[in-house]
């Protein structure tokens, strides 16, 4: 399957899940309440929190399925990884959801505020949540030999089918039992069981079948000895990464009452969409990057990685950039209160703008992830976390949940300044001026011109909620334009649309 086709598929899958995810959540406020909504925010800090257990694991998977595919490993060895791998993630998902569950207790009793929610309430829902975490994650080895072998159009759909039953299909649960968490997480346990029972099944075809191996698999731990030190690269960098994007709502979790948390994980569930928008990106280009290394060709590696850069420049710089400006406006049209607009514009700006540059300090990553070595990565993360964490803690405790999105936006604004420029001259020397002026401040600088024309020409802000929405479509589409007209892939594109030669 080609690298367009794949991007394509993981494109139209992010959009649509985002969509439905976005959607709903308005109408969980409203049908929950915003303490119970609280729940559903911790429920997803607590998916991001499960993955510090992977230990490398699904990356690990996932490239050695890449290398498999490129014949740069035999059928016997990935088998003999897999099911390594297997017992393991087995062991991981069973202790860690174990945990869970028994800390459920603790969590509903003496972290949580809660106002309205009895403590029983909560506590089901912890434990609910709990399996459906462990659930979630064990469908990561599936996923990483699946995205390994490059069937991303079929992971795509399936992704898609799954945020259809999660998002969308809750309601019909919830109109039947009633809107209570208890309803809504039994739900999601039932999801992430099915979930995990299609990725199995989706698998096994493309695992070398046992009829054609040269010797028994064999049940050791040994095939992954010569892998460990980049799992735990990939682990250890997984960490600081949940670190840099979660700390702060963990921190927050605690300060703030149940309720003004659900207000706050509003505001960060809009500004992930433009997490969401990376996810198919880096899914991509990171095993065609890992393939194209296995097979000696450096200058394929470099040209994916700036077209990629070009990529994500034009969709994360769009999107960040009218999140950041329309702030208020996208709030009041999505949930059609002022009073959430008011309570949520401000973290979202900060929050959206953390995201983008997020996205760009992937980068690097990508090129190592493909070498099969994270030194320097590692490096990174661990100066990150070491600076990250003290300054959110503080700006937390004393500022609220505003205080702690400045610090994280601060901190991860001078790892990409600082940090990233290091790294690219350690691994690709002479790349990264041209990497940062062409293909990032070529098309987002320009972006900013733009908006900020756009907002000094705009009347005072729209007060009706159909207003607020297309404003905010114009404002993106504005922003669209120019980055497309400000990349050189952007503009091969824009000649096709009209019928000229690029």
């Amino acid at each position: 399957m080609s690298l367009k086709a794949n991007l394509a598929a993981n494109y139209a899958s992010q959009i649509y899940t985002a969509f439905v995810g976005i959607v709903m959540m308005p109408l969980y406020l409203s049908t929950m309440g915003s303490e119970a909504y609280g729940l559903v925010g911790f429920f997803a800090m607590l998916q991001a929190w499960f993955n510090l257990l992977d230990l490398g694991l699904t990356p690990t998977i996932a490239r050695e399925a890449a290398r498999y595919q490129a014949q740069a490993l035999s059928a016997l060895d990935y088998r003999r990884v897999y099911r390594a791998l297997s017992t393991i993630f087995l062991a991981v998902a069973v202790a860690g959801g174990v945990i869970l569950f028994l800390a459920a207790g603790a969590l509903a009793e003496g972290w949580l505020k809660l106002e309205r929610l009895s403590r029983g309430e909560v506590l089901l829902a912890l434990q609910t949540m709990a399996i459906a975490v462990a659930l979630r994650w064990l469908g990561g080895l599936y996923r990483g030999v699946i995205s390994g072998a490059e069937r991303l159009v079929w992971l795509s759909g399936f992704n898609a089918l799954v945020a259809t039953l999660r998002f969308v299909a809750v309601f019909v649960s919830m109109a039947i039992w009633g809107y209570e968490p208890a309803v809504f997480f039994y739900h999601q346990l039932v999801v992430a069981g099915l979930e995990l029972a299609g990725l199995w099944v989706r698998s096994r075809p493309l695992l070398p079948s046992r009829q054609a191996l040269a010797d028994t698999i064999g049940w050791s731990l040994a095939p992954v000895r010569p892998l460990v030190g980049f799992a735990l690269g990939i682990a250890l960098t997984s960490g600081v990464w949940v670190l840099v994007t979660q700390v702060d709502k963990l921190l927050l979790s605690g300060i703030l009452t149940l309720a003004d948390f659900g207000y706050f994980s509003l505001a960060v569930l809009v500004a992930g969409g433009i997490t969401l928008l990376t996810g198919p990106i880096s899914s991509s280009i990171m095993p065609r990057m890992a393939r194209l290394h296995a097979e000696q060709q450096p200058a394929a590696v470099r040209q994916v990685y700036v077209q990629a850069t070009e990529l994500v420049a034009i969709v994360v710089g769009t999107a960040a950039t009218t999140l950041a400006w329309c702030a208020a406006p996208i709030m009041f049209a999505w949930t059609g209160s002022t009073e959430i607009a008011a309570r949520t514009a401000d973290l979202l700006r900060l929050y959206a703008i953390g995201n983008g540059l997020l996205a760009f300090s992937a980068f690097p990553f990508y090129l190592q992830y493909a070498r099969g070595t994270l030194r320097h990565h590692i490096i990174g993360s661990c100066a990150l976390g070491a600076l990250l964490i003290p300054s959110v803690l503080f700006a937390a405790s004393s500022f609220g949940a505003v205080g702690a999105g400045a610090a994280w936006l601060a901190v991860n604004a001078l790892y990409l300044l600082a940090w990233v420029p290091y790294a690219h001259s350690r691994l690709e020397p002479g790349l990264h001026m041209r990497w940062l002026g062409q293909h990032v401040l070529a098309i987002v600088l320009p972006l900013q011109g733009v908006a900020a024309l756009v907002h000094l020409l705009s009347a005072a802000p729209p007060t009706d909620r159909w207003a607020a929405g297309f404003y905010t479509l114009g404002f993106s589409l504005a922003c669209a334009v120019t980055a497309l007209a400000c990349s050189s892939q952007g503009r091969r594109l824009l000649a096709r649309v009209a019928g000229r030669p690029a």
